[in-house]
C-alpha cells in the first residue's frame, strides 16, 4: 500500500489504528526501561527510537511526553530524553513510601488470600531457598520480585497497587542493586518473606503488615550503608 504524501504511517488503518500503535509503543518502551535495557541516565533520540520501535517520530514524541510525565524518562530541548537517575535521597524516599504501601498491600492479601494464592507463595518461597547457592542472585532477585506481585494480587486492592506501581522502584533497584555486595542472596530475606507468607496462611492482617514493613527496610538499610544521604554527609562534616 502506498501511503498520500504526507501521510502519517501510524494511522494507515484509521484513528483508532493509530491510537493503538502509540499505546503499543508506550508499553513496548516502559518495558524496555523496566527491564534494565537502558542504563539510568542513558539519551533517548526519536531517531533511534523510532527505528527500533518502527512507529513514527509523532507516536515517540507522543509516547516519551506520556514516560516523562509518569516519571520513567525526563525530557531535553532538542527533541530526546533520558532514562531517570535518582539520587541517594530520592531512592531512600521512595524505599520509605514503598514499605508503608506495600505494607498496607499485605495486610489486605492476609484478609482476601485465596487457597491458590497460598499455594502460589508458598513455591515461590521454595524455590528461593533453592537459590542459597553461589552464582543464584539474578535469579532470586527475580523470585522476589515475582513474590511482591504475587502479595499484590491476591490483596485485590487496585488503588494501592497502581500507588505502588507508581513509584518507579524497579528502576531504583536498578541503579543501586550492586548496594549488596554480596555473591549469594541474604539468608535473612528468604526467612522475611516467610514470615510475610505465615501471617498471610494465618490471616492476621496486622503480622503480615508489620513482616512486610520489617523485610522492605533492609532494602534501604543495604542502600543507606553504602550510599551516603546529603544529611548522612552532613552529619560526618559536623562530627
Amino acid at each position: 500500500m502506498v501511503l498520500a504524501a504526507g501521510a502519517d504511517p501510524d494511522n494507515e488503518g484509521g484513528p483508532d489504528s493509530g491510537a493503538n500503535r502509540t499505546l503499543q509503543a508506550y508499553h513496548d518502551l516502559r518495558a524496555l526501561i523496566l527491564s534494565g535495557h537502558y542504563e539510568p541516565d542513558s539519551r533517548l533520540t526519536e531517531s533511534g527510537l523510532t527505528t527500533q520501535l518502527q512507529v513514527s517520530r509523532g507516536t515517540i514524541r507522543s509516547v516519551l511526553a506520556r514516560l516523562a510525565q509518569e516519571g520513567y524518562v525526563t525530557t531535553e530541548a532538542n527533541r530526546s530524553a533520558r532514562t531517570r537517575s535518582f539520587s541517594v535521597d530520592e531512592a531512600i524516599e521512595i524505599l520509605e513510601t514503598r514499605a508503608v504501601l506495600e505494607s498496607a498491600l499485605a495486610a489486605k492479601a492476609a484478609e482476601r488470600a485465596t487457597e491458590a494464592d497460598i499455594a502460589a507463595m508458598t513455591e515461590t518461597c521454595k524455590r528461593m531457598w533453592d537459590l542459597q547457592v553461589p552464582g543464584g542472585r539474578e535469579e532470586y532477585w527475580n523470585l522476589n520480585r515475582k513474590f511482591h506481585e504475587q502479595v499484590k494480587r491476591a490483596a485485590r486492592q487496585a488503588t494501592l497497587t497502581r500507588f505502588v506501581d507508581s513509584l518507579l522502584y524497579p528502576l531504583v533497584m536498578q541503579q543501586y542493586r550492586d548496594a549488596d555486595r554480596r555473591a549469594n542472596p541474604r539468608t535473612d530475606s528468604v526467612r522475611e518473606h516467610e514470615a510475610i507468607l505465615a501471617a498471610i496462611v494465618t490471616h492476621n492482617p496486622e503480622s503480615a503488615a508489620a513482616a512486610m514493613r520489617h523485610h522492605l527496610s533492609s532494602a534501604r538499610r543495604a542502600l543507606q550503608l553504602n550510599f551516603p544521604t546529603s544529611d548522612d554527609q552532613r552529619d560526618l562534616r559536623k562530627g
